[in-house]
């Protein structure tokens, strides 16, 4: 697909378990395009205890290398103490920059920059198992990108509109 043909789609995963699990929405842009606009307006507009950043890897702060194509991380649990910090920019975001990097492996994105990557991620404040986050963001962004460029299995798209009067949601309470 092109970066044209991939602009605005759109798509979510979940990875691991439990608190350590990991939970992603993914956009894709088209570089100038106005969906690309509206991805870099949020990474330019941090909040409180959110902060959008432009995912890297790397040993140090002077050998850190961005991950292409690039990809915009926000956490859209807020961070508001040291370890929820640590493991959301630590961890979420080396499993995210894996998981982008398993779609280019996996011929789904092109290492370029023609194609924008934004993920949200909802890393639970109660995470502690660092190797564990990693691997279900990792977990959780290849398969938001593969629903983004593949979009999603009509059969189970199907099945969910003939289940729809019997759905539940697990912050649901009423009857």
């Amino acid at each position: 697909m092109t970066g044209e043909d991939l602009d605005g789609r759109i798509g979510e995963g979940w990875g691991g378990v439990g608190h350590n699990g990991c939970h992603v929405n993914v956009v894709l842009a088209r570089r100038g395009t106005a969906t690309a606009a509206a991805l870099l307006t949020t990474f330019t507009s941090p909040a409180p205890g959110h902060t959008p950043i432009l995912v890297v890897v790397g040993e140090d702060q002077q050998h850190y290398e961005p991950v292409w194509p690039p990809t915009i991380m926000i956490n859209k649990a807020t961070a508001t103490t040291p370890e929820h910090e640590t493991i959301t920019w630590g961890a979420g975001q080396l499993g995210i920059a894996q998981g982008v990097l398993d779609a280019v492996a996996a011929s789904l994105l092109e290492a370029s920059d023609d194609v924008l990557v934004f993920v949200a991620a909802w890393i639970d404040p109660g995470a502690r198992d660092e190797t564990a986050v990693r691997i279900a963001s990792r977990e959780a962004t290849f398969k938001g990108v593969s629903v983004a460029v593949r979009g999603r299995d009509p059969a189970a798209a199907r099945a969910l509109v003939d289940r729809r009067d019997s759905l539940t949601s697990p912050f649901y309470r009423g009857g």
